[in-house]
């Protein structure tokens, strides 16, 4: 056990020389710098369309590129395509596997993925020749559950998994391109920078990560959370990434600092995050939680500044439009609503 033990030191002696050097170059905080920015407005939205026709727990939304269409995910076995404008369905997948917990629309508009705790990336072509909406791919080889998914094209996908790895795949034959492990968890979810060449995962270890796609390596790790992180997502910028956790707190980190900036709390929120976005400028963060409400927060000032209420249940997935028009949230309750 001597051996373990000063491995450990050592590891230990490590950790305090890069917090030592982080503290060396940041030479002002975050409160400082938006110290003459006043606080946002109180944000007030109404819901402006409630999407009806799910029969049980909704756990994933996200919208495509192009801000009308949507598709969500619930354990009544549906994978459902919307019209965000008229609430209209556009498709109603049935899948073999009723246990999704996550789902995801390709770029292009052409696909859209899920999985869940079969294990598998599902894969379904939603421009088939006869109109007919079929399984594409399932790509198999996670060892956990499939816990979050999203499309760099029309031949890549990333998954990440209750296996404690996230993977890239190659959609046209079915085969993984690399295998991101590092994570000492489960992974919980994923976000694609804006460009493309990175994406960064949250997971049960506490910690976010930053990954180089193309080089398949680790490039950053960002603790701070003191319990599971459940909801990732880039800022808008692509230069920092903010992040949900189950101790009830979310968190801003800069890529460029490679240090936390700012953790958005209230005394009285006591759940946990289950969900988050930012808006269209990154300066309204926006983040559900286990107590049925999204709050939303001023992200320079870290003082809430509004409350989405009208959930019967846990808020379990939100997004904000690629034009920053309107964000949608998915609850257990059933139902999707859109705010603006």
């Amino acid at each position: 056990m001597g051996e373990m033990e000063e491995l450990r030191k050592e590891a230990e002696s490590l950790k305090d020389q890069i917090t030592a050097a982080r503290k060396a170059v940041q030479d002002t905080t975050l409160q400082e710098a938006a110290a003459g920015t006043t606080v946002v407005a109180r944000v007030q939205m109404k819901t402006r369309k409630t999407l009806r026709g799910h029969l049980a727990k909704i756990y994933a939304m996200h919208w495509a590129a192009e801000s009308k269409l949507c598709v969500s995910a619930s354990q009544d076995g549906k994978l459902i395509v919307w019209d965000s404008i008229t609430t209209n369905k556009v498709n109603a997948i049935p899948l073999k596997s009723s246990w999704v917990m996550t789902c995801a629309y390709a770029p292009s508009g052409n696909l859209v993925a899920c999985g869940g705790l079969d294990n598998m990336c599902s894969i379904y072509n939603l421009k088939g020749k006869d109109g007919n909406v079929k399984v594409m791919r399932e790509l198999a080889a996670h060892t956990g559950y499939l816990s979050c998914c999203r499309f760099l094209s029309d031949s890549e996908i990333i998954t990440s998994s209750g296996d404690c790895t996230c993977v890239l795949w190659d959609i046209e034959t079915g085969t993984q391109k690399t295998i991101f492990a590092g994570h000492q968890g489960d992974c919980m979810s994923l976000a694609v920078s804006p460009d493309f060449k990175f994406f960064i995962s949250g997971a049960c270890d506490f910690t976010a990560k930053l990954w180089d796609i193309r080089e398949g390596t680790c490039r950053q790790t960002f603790g701070g959370h003191e319990s599971d992180i459940n909801a990732i997502g880039f800022f808008p910028s692509g230069t920092a990434v903010i992040t949900g956790s189950d101790d009830a707190t979310c968190k801003l980190y800069d890529l460029r600092a490679d240090q936390e900036l700012i953790t958005y709390q209230d005394s009285s929120i006591m759940c946990g995050v289950t969900s988050l976005a930012s808006s269209l400028s990154g300066r309204l963060l926006l983040a559900g939680y286990d107590d049925f409400n999204v709050n939303i927060w001023d992200t320079l000032k870290a003082e809430r500044v509004g409350v989405l209420a009208g959930h019967d249940n846990r808020v379990s997935c939100i997004g904000v439009s690629s034009d920053g028009m309107a964000c949608c949230t998915g609850s257990w309750d059933s139902f999707l609503k859109i705010w603006n």
